[in-house]
């Protein structure tokens, strides 16, 4: 059974202070490339109207040149609270995207040093910055001095299981200025594999004042809990379990302020949800949108009889119509 200490509980009620900025929830939507933009966020948001949520990862170089601010940069006036994330290895290229974060709309600047694609890290961005810890540091000086919202990190616990050095690094990027760090409990070379080592976020958030986040294997409301209990956290940050499934942070935060379990939706509301995903996504984006929505529609298709089927169909629909189509017959079916 799921449950809260009433000292855990009476900590988790209280809201997430981000320096400057209170959050009235203790539950993250984590930024996820190809993934985090304006349709899927208000999808997320519907559930979870209080979390804070994070575009997709902004390359600052490109900012620098681009005549106009990239699609992926776009925020909704209305949803807050709201954080852009930045990702590079030069601070003043960072510090003047953080500045057309914040004209944009941004509540808060993330700063992305936790990323293992390597196309990401060979630039010396994303993880490859655990390495180069003084770099990281002149980052986060760089941009607290050129914006006014606050500034937090995102990151792993280290290179490599021979290189965990997160607890150095997140006490240099709290001394930096940061306001709170997310912590992805696995390693560079992890990836995504194996388990997420939770232990290390426990003993970051023993020697830091500013908030800490625990992310990496929540991918359900108990997980979520265990994880809390185990790491002492400030809160969590959901990724991949909202693939196909942007009821999570709403689950989970929903518990951590009433102590219930909501119940999980139908695969009939599963799919009612795909279907509004994919409109969106065509009216947002057009063909790239339908594009775009087939790997989110393979997500979405699972755990009940026909998904396999359903979900080649759908994984290779050239129309919008096509789409709607496909997931009518299938609510159709359902027993």
């Amino acid at each position: 059974m799921v449950s809260l200490s009433p000292s855990l509980k009476a900590q988790l009620s209280t809201p997430l202070k981000i320096g400057s900025v209170e959050v009235n929830s203790r539950v993250l939507q984590s930024p996820l490339s190809g993934v985090t933009d304006l349709v899927f966020r208000r999808l997320v948001r519907r559930y979870a109207p209080e979390s804070m949520m994070y575009t997709e990862m902004v390359h600052a170089s490109g900012l620098r040149y681009a005549k106009a601010l990239p699609k992926i940069m776009e925020v909704d006036p209305n949803e807050r609270p709201i954080s852009i994330q930045l990702f590079d290895c030069r601070p003043d290229f960072l510090a003047e995207a953080a500045q057309k974060a914040v004209e944009e709309g941004a509540d808060t600047v993330d700063i992305n040093m936790g990323c293992p694609v390597n196309k990401i890290t060979k630039n010396g961005g994303g993880s490859s910055l655990l390495r180069q810890p003084e770099t990281a540091e002149a980052i986060v000086r760089a941009v607290v001095q050129a914006v006014c919202v606050p500034v937090t990190v995102k990151t792993r616990i280290g290179w490599s299981d021979g290189e965990i050095n997160i607890l150095e690094f997140a006490k240099r990027m709290e001394d930096a200025g940061a306001q709170m760090i997310t912590i992805h409990g696995r390693t560079r070379a992890q990836g995504y594999n194996g388990n997420a080592q939770w232990e290390w976020i426990g003993r970051v958030k023993e020697i830091l004042s500013i908030p800490v986040i625990a992310n990496g294997d929540i991918f359900c409301v108990e997980a979520a809990v265990n994880c809390l209990k185990q790491t002492g956290a400030d809160g969590v940050m959901c990724s991949r379990g909202t693939l196909g499934y942007p009821f999570l942070v709403g689950e989970i935060d929903y518990f951590l302020k009433t102590g219930q379990l909501l119940t999980p939706p139908t695969p009939e509301e599963r799919l009612e949800c795909a279907r509004e995903h994919l409109e969106a996504l065509w009216q947002y984006k057009g063909d790239r949108g339908i594009r775009q929505s087939r790997k989110h529609m393979t997500w979405y298709t699972k755990g009940f009889p026909g998904a396999a089927e359903l979900r080649g169909q759908l994984a290779v629909i050239e129309t919008v119509e096509q789409g709607v189509e496909l997931i009518e017959q299938a609510i159709a079916a359902l027993p």
